[in-house]
């Protein structure tokens, strides 16, 4: 019985599978698999894997294209801000320049107003001494005229009386009484 049991025991290890079995259909399906593998991903890469890389490319130059842009913007705006300072600097100074020269015409102003003011005063003056002296002429003239008027009096009163020049000398002394002397001196 003991063979029986190994020959059942040795019949029974033939029919059974084995675990890990290489045989040719085995290494041909495994090839063949391999081969369809590789196939698909040279596919798969072709049409799959390279616009993906592509796009991924572009999308990575387009990011690098706008952070350099980004870049010099940044420094165009440094020297645009600086140059705006610069000339808010000068402008500042320009506007103190130009305080300054106003307030320079306006002291020349204020002189030749002051000096025009003078000279008009020195003219009003001169006018008034002008009319002055051209009333007192007048008087003077005034002064004459009735000196006349009483001097023809006098005379019409010395031809009327016919007097001696002792009498004419006493009337013309009247006279300038009358007149006063402050008129006739003057």
């Amino acid at each position: 019985m003991n063979t029986l049991a190994a020959q059942m025991v040795l019949a029974s290890a033939q029919m059974e599978p084995r675990l890990f079995d290489l045989d040719l259909q085995l290494i041909s399906d495994a090839v063949l698999m391999i081969i369809a593998v590789f196939a698909l991903f040279l596919i798969a890469s072709h049409f799959l894997f390279n616009p993906v890389r592509d796009m991924m490319q572009g999308r990575q130059d387009r990011i690098k294209n706008e952070l350099d842009t980004a870049a010099a913007d940044m420094k165009q705006a440094q020297a645009l801000k600086e140059e705006y300072e610069a000339k808010l600097k000068d402008i500042n100074k320009e506007a103190e320049e130009i305080l300054g020269e106003a307030r320079k015409k306006a002291l020349a102003n204020e002189s030749k107003i002051v000096s025009e003011a003078k000279e008009e005063a020195a003219r009003i003056i001169e006018r008034a001494g002008v009319e002055a002296e051209l009333e007192k002429n007048k008087a003077a003239d005034e002064v004459k005229r009735e000196m006349v008027v009483l001097a023809s009096l006098l005379a019409s009163k010395v031809v009327n009386a016919a007097i001696d020049t002792t009498v004419q000398d006493t009337l013309i002394e009247e006279t300038l009484k009358e007149m006063g002397e402050s008129t006739w001196l003057s």
